[in-house]
């Protein structure tokens, strides 16, 4: 075992869980005041799902032992009796890298929750992240990542998530969007801009986890990586920045903070194989792609995904997947079978990139609609248009985002604003006709 590298790993972890609580601020500073704490509550408590999930079955169907190429065998329920001293070939304890890899599983299912938020009932949500993990998020990540796998043995590269998280969570959360049809009211007042800012920084650092420790080590791998990272987001900064000011005559807050995600979310898959010009490329190609997708192509598509879960994370990922076949170097990453072809590869990582990315959106989108159709049977999806428009903090938890929020709950501001709703419950106080005196 090697101490530094075991060291590292455990930090790395940290960091990963870390962009957690950073998703819940960024997306809870986004939605409105009535929806904040159901969007943060439903980012949140994920950590407790998939931290189960993981430990019983989700590590072993994921990583260990194979059957076809596409799912993992569970031999040792909940870790038992599993050697988690043993060490990998990475020279870190399995139980470091089961440790790692739970990250991963907890950030994923997050990130499609930004595209339902204000609409979807928390039970549905709670189910189908269940189903999700065990149908689509297991398969792919021993598809992709472990040494079994089909897509593994294809050369699809993949160096921290571009496919197995944010192609995933993307292709999930457009799907979604479109089983749950668009909101009653589409026009939403963020409820805090700063929150914002809080969860673009937070999502950032925990990024260096993310990417850097994908290398499982301390060596020029994780150095790469977070040197690319950090040239990626920047690019993809910048680029946003100027299109705001080109497309409104003003810079904002919101559009610099989606430019770095769509940076940091282009460069995950390609961040240990690229050269730090490359990382440009594709930070600005990433920003550039979801820019034109959220402002021109989904309006035409008639999909409401909220938060624009898929146009920041599945459509730059998909660029970044894709990208990975373009600015791959052998010169930077020497145990690629194949160069990209910008650094004289030729075409042939660019057509498995391509065949790859192209497999996991099928894959997902197909498996994603089988799972909301069957289980939409048995729970109910969408809240009812009341409880929308009153808003989830209200309907499903009963719990206010602040003390404003909850003097308008006591003063009845609901009702007065929406008697209809609430006509059953007022219908005792309605004035009684005056009796006749005989």
């Amino acid at each position: 075992m090697n101490l530094a590298d075991t060291g590292f790993v455990i930090i790395a972890s940290t960091l990963v869980w870390f962009m957690t609580p950073g998703l819940a601020f960024f997306y809870g500073g986004l939605v409105s005041k009535r929806n904040v704490i159901n969007t943060m509550l439903s980012v949140f408590y994920i950590t407790g799902i998939a931290i189960l999930l993981w430990v019983a079955v989700g590590y072993e169907l994921s990583l260990n032992g194979d059957l076809f190429g596409v799912i993992g065998q569970v031999h040792h329920f909940f870790l038992s009796d599993l050697s988690l001293g043993a060490v990998t070939t990475a020279k870190i304890p399995t139980g470091v890298y089961v440790l790692f890899q739970m990250m991963f599983a907890i950030i994923t299912p997050a990130l499609f929750v930004g595209a339902v938020v204000g609409r979807m009932h928390f039970k549905f949500l709670t189910c189908f992240i269940v189903l999700w993990s065990l149908l689509v998020y297991y398969p792919l990540v021993h598809l992709i990542w472990s040494p079994h796998g089909l897509l593994a043995g294809l050369g699809v590269l993949d160096f921290a998530g571009g496919t197995v998280i944010h192609i995933n969570a993307g292709i999930t959360a457009l799907t979604l969007s479109a089983f749950l049809g668009r909101r009653t009211d589409e026009h939403i007042t963020p409820y805090n801009r700063p929150w914002v800012l809080l969860g673009t920084a937070i999502l950032w650092i925990g990024w260096y986890g993310f990417n850097a420790g994908s290398a499982l080590g301390v060596n020029q791998a994780a150095m790469t990586a977070a040197l690319t990272t950090s040239v990626g987001a920047a690019a993809a900064l910048v680029t946003w920045m100027c299109l705001d000011i080109w497309q409104t005559g003003h810079p904002t807050l919101i559009g610099t903070c989606t430019g770095a995600l769509c940076g940091l979310v282009g460069i995950t898959p390609a961040t240990g194989y690229v050269t730090s010009f490359g990382a440009a490329c594709i930070g600005v190609a990433a920003t550039l792609t979801s820019y034109w997708f959220i402002s021109k192509i989904k309006p035409r598509l008639g999909i409401d995904d909220t938060l624009d879960a898929f146009g920041c994370h599945g459509v730059a990922g998909i660029v970044g997947s894709i990208l990975t076949g373009v600015f791959a170097s052998k010169q930077v990453a020497p145990d690629i079978a194949h160069a990209g072809l910008a650094y004289g590869g030729g075409w042939q990582l660019l057509l498995i990139q391509l065949v790859g990315t192209a497999i996991v959106i099928v894959l997902v989108g197909a498996m994603v609609s089988l799972i909301t159709v069957v289980l939409k049977q048995f729970v109910s999806i969408r809240v009812s248009p009341a409880a929308e428009k009153m808003g989830l903090d209200y309907s499903e938890h009963d719990e206010p985002v602040d003390e404003t929020v909850a003097a308008s709950w006591a003063r009845g501001t609901y009702v007065s604003q929406n008697p209809d709703e609430f006509k059953g419950q007022l219908h005792g106080f309605d004035p009684q006709p005056r009796r006749e005196n005989r």
